[in-house]
């Protein structure tokens, strides 16, 4: 039976399957309705959190699906965009390579230490932020020309530097969570 504090994970079930269309309105080089398409699933997640916040309706699941469609999203978009040549190879290989690091390094908590609680660091929300920016620039030179091509560049570069930092925090963090689990009471 659907219930209210359900509610938070359908509207993340539904970022993921807006993946599908965005993606495809990319590769049919038709920016404009995937950039609203992207402002929709970016207004989603903001939806989510706070009505999971605001009404307690957290659970471990929706802890475990924002992050999870998050990252489909970024995965997908990403590479979409850098396999049609609109940003460099590099930049989609450093952000998917911070998230696979980070999901192995969860996995591996996971597997050796225990429950893994998702909990972002400041940094890496930041990161997000910032390849969110990225993704609407390179969307809006796509659709309207604008921001200048240097905006785009000085973007790109936040997000190399910003990936590099929060991919190094969250090995950091989780080591020395790891290693506090495992000293002597």
């Amino acid at each position: 039976m659907l219930q209210a504090r359900h509610i938070p994970n359908l509207i993340c079930v539904m970022r993921i399957v807006l993946v599908v269309p965005i993606v495809m309105s990319l590769l049919e080089q038709n920016y404009l309705q995937a950039l609203w398409l992207i402002i929709i699933a970016g207004v989603s997640d903001g939806l989510d959190g706070f009505l999971a916040r605001r009404y307690d309706w957290t659970s471990r699941i929706g802890g475990l699906l924002d992050p999870l469609a998050d990252k489909l999203l970024f995965v997908s978009v990403f590479a979409s965009l850098s396999y049609m040549g609109l940003i460099p190879l590099w930049l989609f290989a450093v952000v998917i390579g911070r998230d696979i690091i980070i999901i192995a390094g969860a996995a591996a908590y996971e597997f050796l230490i225990g429950p893994v609680e998702p909990n972002p660091s400041k940094v890496g929300k930041l990161n997000t932020v910032m390849a969110l920016l990225y993704l609407f620039f390179v969307m809006t030179s796509q659709v309207w020309g604008w921001p200048p091509e240097v905006s785009v560049l000085i973007t790109g570069a936040g997000v190399f530097v910003v990936s590099l930092v929060s991919g190094l925090d969250y090995v950091l963090t989780w080591s020395r969570l790891a290693m506090q689990s495992r000293a002597p009471a």
